[in-house]
């Protein structure tokens, strides 16, 4: 049987009020924020010092990467992102504190540790990457950190209409700051979306939205996920205690697993997949936007599934605005 159009579950009015009624609401995004650096030059020899190729750089760019793309993403969609997160006393704090507030997002919530800031430098050649160099610390927090960090969770989580935690497994998300994040976000009835990593997988019990990718869930389980099987999807959705698993699948789309058992798949909307970095966080951002302007899960999940179809169509880790996703909608509408 074919999948449904994506738009089948969302009419265009009912995305114009969603899209609209998002600027009013505020997200708190909890988890692993990152700068990265992209280096872009051009080879034009090999190294006589070793074989390989010598880049010279004519271009640097910035642009903020995991937990902080995330709330850029919210900042995007018109609505309010405060980011919890730890960066380090360095150059990459400071530039990534600045980021946040030239997108209108608060920094107060950033908490500076003794570790440097996880920063993700991409040389880049005639549109290849060539390498990529990682300086983090990705230990768990501890002791006062931890301390420091739950105190501004706190804070943000008194006036957020939507919880978001971003696991990259950098040390952020341990244990004592999912089950406070969570508890305070049940205890407010506000919708919480988890994008999780390895660590922690099954610690999330409780969340609106449990967002992990196919690689993801089946090295959590141990085990292939059969997408094929009635049953497997819900079995791991009881697993996990989440109210709903979404399962984002790459060129095939989601899968939007429902407490009745109900699985229901999104296809995607990608017209032109030209990088596909970034396009988790910008699902993420838009779910729990959209869940907390009062969308339902499914239709939340539409959402998403074509603001990661605009995102994918550009370089990087780029932002996507509720008047592409309109667009996008439209053109979709009238290819169908």
């Amino acid at each position: 049987m074919p999948s449904p159009s994506p738009a089948t579950h969302l009419t265009r009015p009912r995305l114009i009020a969603l899209l609209d009624g998002m600027r009013a609401r505020r997200v708190a995004v909890v988890g692993d924020a990152m700068l990265d650096v992209y280096l872009q030059g051009d080879v034009e020899r090999i190294s006589p010092e070793a074989p390989v190729p010598v880049v010279r750089v004519r271009e640097r760019k910035f642009a903020l990467g995991g937990a902080a793309n995330v709330a850029q993403n919210v900042a995007a969609a018109g609505a309010s992102g405060t980011l919890v997160a730890v960066v380090g006393d360095d150059g990459g704090g400071a530039r990534l504190r600045a980021m946040l507030r030239d997108i209108g997002s608060d920094d107060a919530a950033l908490i500076t540790v003794s570790r440097p800031t996880t920063t993700k430098t991409r040389l880049v050649a005639r549109s290849q990457q060539v390498v990529r160099f990682d300086e983090e610390d990705d230990h768990d927090l501890a002791g006062a950190d931890v301390d420091r960090l739950v105190g501004a969770l706190d804070e943000v989580l008194d006036s957020a209409d939507a919880l978001v935690l971003e696991d990259y497994n950098k040390g952020v998300l341990v244990a004592a700051v999912i089950a406070r994040a969570i508890a305070r976000a049940q205890a407010r009835a506000i919708p919480i979306v988890v994008d999780p990593k390895f660590r922690n997988f099954f610690a999330y019990r409780g969340a609106t939205i449990f967002k992990p990718n196919r690689r993801e869930l089946e090295s959590a389980l141990g085990a292939a996920v059969q997408l094929d099987d009635a049953g497997a999807l819900p079995a791991t959705l009881e697993r996990l205690g989440a109210r709903h698993l979404l399962l984002t699948l790459g060129e095939r789309g989601m899968a939007l697993v429902s407490p009745d058992g109900q699985v229901q798949r999104i296809p995607t909307t990608a017209r032109e997949v030209y990088d596909v970095v970034g396009a988790g966080d910008t699902v993420t951002a838009y779910l729990a936007t959209a869940l907390a302007a009062g969308a339902t899960a499914i239709e939340a999940a539409v959402v998403a599934n074509f603001a990661a179809g605009v995102e994918v169509g550009k370089l990087g880790a780029a932002v996507v605005t509720p008047e592409e996703i309109v667009a996008a909608y439209d053109a979709h509408a009238t290819e169908g």
